[in-house]
């Protein structure tokens, strides 16, 4: 699917247009988002705009020079940006081609970060005037949605927290599911910050000559700096939390472990006095009591309290 967008006097705008006069309406819009393009639509670009189209195996390369470069068709940019499905974060990269007269997106899956930014685009509030510039608020509003997010993990780990520091019925094991998620999308989201630190450091060297662009870059970048270190602080906290409900497990366990030893200890004596009397020699001295059974019974329940009661009162129980 193409959407195609125009600069009008500072705004950006989606553009109207018919299937057979897209050609002409390609060559004149600022910004191509191209979402999931099927072949007839790769092809239509590459011819168009004289660039290659890459395949979504291509964007995924970890290696700067393949993020990051620059060729004849333009600077070519391959940002990571946050996903979310089924309440899991995720990465996907989008290819990001910028032109003299044009910017192109390529990307396959649906970003929370584009429809925000055609909703406000049909709302008037999204203002640039050039494609650079267009591709610079991308990246702040990127940016933003990943600061909201860190805001809401901040939440959870608040509920988290309560629910294992304070909540004597909360159940451990989904406390650590749930920080274990947490982890994961701080993770994430850290990810896409290092990866625009390194976006912004290359868009700057290569748009150092636009004044405008590369102050607003350096305060994304100042932005960036401060969510990294607000990553650092979750992750901390977060580590503290697994550890302290993997400490609160263990107390759990061991008190039962505790209960079994209890009831081993207490239970050894009698089992012996009853191992004893259940001996069938010939010669045993208390066969011949009339009250032999009772005793026996007497006796095994003072060996049985008489440890409980020593334990009790040395405060080990």
């Amino acid at each position: 699917m193409l959407r195609l967008f125009k600069i009008d006097n500072g705004l950006i705008k989606e553009m109207d247009f018919q299937k057979e006069d897209l050609p002409n309406q390609i060559l004149k819009a600022d910004w191509i988002d191209a979402h999931e393009p099927d072949d007839d639509e790769r092809d239509l670009l590459e011819l168009l705009l004289h660039t290659d189209i890459p395949e979504s195996d291509e964007v995924d390369e970890i290696e700067i020079s393949a993020r990051c470069f620059v060729d004849s068709a333009g600077i070519h940019v391959h940002p990571l940006f946050l996903s979310q499905s089924e309440g899991r974060h995720m990465t996907l990269t989008v290819a990001c081609i910028l032109q003299q007269n044009h910017l192109i997106t390529i990307r396959e899956g649906d970003l929370a970060d584009f429809r925000l930014l055609r909703m406000r685009a049909r709302r008037g509030h999204v203002e640039c005037r050039s494609p650079a510039e267009l591709l610079v608020t991308l990246l702040d509003q990127k940016v933003e949605n990943h600061a909201d997010t860190l805001e809401d993990i901040h939440r959870q780990l608040e509920g988290v927290s309560h629910m294992v520091l304070e909540d004597d019925k909360s159940e451990l094991e989904d406390a650590i599911g749930k920080l274990a998620r947490l982890e994961d999308s701080n993770g994430k989201i850290r990810l896409c910050l290092m990866d625009t630190q390194r976006d912004i450091s290359f868009l700057l060297r290569h748009l150092r000559d636009r004044t405008d662009q590369s102050e607003t870059l350096r305060e994304i970048a100042r932005d960036v700096e401060t969510l990294m270190s607000h990553t650092t602080f979750l992750f901390d906290k977060i580590n503290f939390l697994m550890d302290s409900t993997q400490g609160f497990i263990n107390i759990e366990q061991n008190q039962i472990i505790k209960i079994f030893s209890i009831a081993a200890v207490v239970f050894l004596p009698p089992t012996l006095v009853a191992s004893i009397y259940g001996m069938n020699f010939e010669v045993m001295p208390e066969l011949k009591m009339g009250l032999g059974y009772p005793w026996a019974l007497l006796l095994m329940i003072i060996s049985g309290f008489a440890p409980y009661w020593y334990f009790k009162r040395k405060g080990w129980l």
